[in-house]
């Protein structure tokens, strides 16, 4: 009897969970020798990180824009880029790299708080938001908007009616403000529950970012990776190598327990 042939390693992984997009974070882009919560990058080294992906053959993109392309199997070099917070130094120090580049982007705006500032950080140096302006200029400039809630609170904290003024009323906001579809939603502080999935996945949302979400991992509760003013070349290569061995996520909707690889 002839002997057993092994399947095709292409079948093989066909079988198999894919790894999530790689999608990275950002919040303010500026020069500052103040940051206690790390949320800063510096223009000069945010251009440098541009550069390392642009080096490496990969383009940065929009979640929405990332999610597409995943479904229609064109996602190979695309990386997600976020920004969360909406800071108003995105227009001025953010954009103009991208564009350079060719890059897309999502921001994540608080439209309970447009115009202000980052008043929920209790350390650290007042940060100016997005004005209406502001919005309408990302948006312009073909960059993805995003609710980052209304006010920027923790969600699984809240009661049902909050819950839902914070997810889908701050999406009929930016959709009058922009005038198009808001498809993205992201957990301020990263804090999600099921309760909290629930909410953005009934507001409407296609997609909702996360930071570590563990087992609630899906297309509503997208992990994603910081990146800091210390990520130099090499601790990006890092951490682009180790994002496909920490979690699988298969591409639904649905809640799935996931195998973290020591």
């Amino acid at each position: 009897m002839p002997a057993a042939t092994a399947p095709p390693t292409a079948a093989i992984r066909r079988l198999l969970p894919k790894p999530p997009p790689w999608v990275v974070m950002y919040h303010s882009i500026a020069d500052t020798t103040d940051d206690p919560y790390r949320v800063t990058v510096s223009p000069v080294r945010f251009a440098r990180q541009l550069h390392w992906l642009r080096d490496r053959g990969l383009r940065g993109v929009s979640v929405r824009e990332l999610l597409a392309a995943r479904a229609a199997g064109r996602a190979k070099g695309l990386v997600g880029l976020t920004f969360d917070d909406g800071y108003a130094d995105f227009v001025e120090s953010a954009l103009p790299l991208l564009r350079r580049h060719g890059f897309t982007a999502t921001v994540y705006v608080l439209p309970g708080r447009i115009g202000g500032e980052n008043a929920w950080d209790g350390e650290g140096p007042r940060k100016p938001l997005l004005s209406e302006d502001g919005i309408l200029r990302v948006a312009e400039a073909g960059m993805e908007i995003g609710s980052h809630g209304l006010r920027h609170v923790s969600l699984p904290t809240l009661d049902a009616t909050a819950l839902t003024r914070e997810t889908a009323r701050s999406r009929e906001l930016l959709e009058e403000i922009t005038g198009a579809p808001v498809d993205g939603f992201c957990y301020p502080y990263g804090d999600v529950d099921d309760r909290a999935v629930l909410a953005v996945r009934k507001a409407g949302y296609r997609y909702g970012c996360a930071i570590d979400p563990g087992p609630l991992t899906c297309a509503h509760a997208l992990p994603r990776v910081h990146i800091g003013e210390e990520d130099t070349s090499w601790r990006l290569t890092v951490k682009r190598l180790l994002h496909p061995l920490r979690r699988r996520h298969p591409d639904d909707l649905g809640r799935v327990v996931l195998q973290e690889t020591s």
